[in-house]
């Protein structure tokens, strides 16, 4: 299976530089036109997909409905195991909260209690993942950064900054997972809230 994995558009806690973790806010107007270009521009390139399925979360679910009905895809399969990872007691503070009660732990990767290790995300998305490759060969999958990242990690993918809304990367699942190219729909600078 040819795996597109997507950072969802813009959220209305992305706008406020808030850490969403697992929060459920809504795509803003932005977020919405960064999916729609998205779309527009996986038609220009003449992808398509099998299927396209999304995280729970309506910032990653939205994205990929907009996305769906650009192309023509009936519909979007949404899968909770597809959802950002939880980030603790930071869920809903902006970086600089973070900073004042935890000076330099993003940058020393001191996560609070609560914050979901990249183990467990793995743990949890690939047995999805692997019931996608069953009946599909190209899947598009709208999720997080975090997700993205985790999955990286997991596969010794040359580091990739996801800080593009609509950006992420390219895998193939045959015995195992292999990562391929970076890809960026993106219509706007770095958004450095990070998940």
């Amino acid at each position: 299976m040819h795996l597109l994995i997507l950072r969802h558009g813009q959220s209305e806690w992305n706008a406020q530089g808030k850490w969403q973790g697992q929060a459920d806010p809504p795509l803003t107007k932005l977020g919405e036109q960064q999916a729609a270009s998205a779309a527009q521009q996986l038609l220009h390139i003449g992808e398509s997909f099998d299927k396209i399925v999304s995280s729970d979360l309506r910032r990653a679910h939205h994205t990929a409905e907009i996305i769906a009905q650009v192309v023509g895809q009936k519909s979007v399969i949404i899968h909770s195991e597809f959802r950002e990872r939880a980030a603790g007691i930071w869920q809903g503070l902006t970086r600089s909260e973070i900073e004042a009660s935890w000076p330099n732990a993003i940058e020393e990767q001191r996560w609070p209690e609560g914050y979901e290790a990249d183990d467990s995300i793995i743990s949890r998305v690939m047995p999805g993942l692997v019931g996608l490759a069953q009946n599909n060969k190209r899947v598009l999958l709208v999720g997080h950064a975090g997700l993205i990242r985790a999955l990286d990690r997991a596969t010794d993918a040359p580091q990739a900054a996801i800080t593009h809304h609509l950006s992420g990367r390219w895998y193939e699942l045959q015995d195992e997972l292999t990562p391929g190219r970076v890809a960026d729909f993106s219509l706007q600078a770095p958004d450095h809230d990070l998940e």
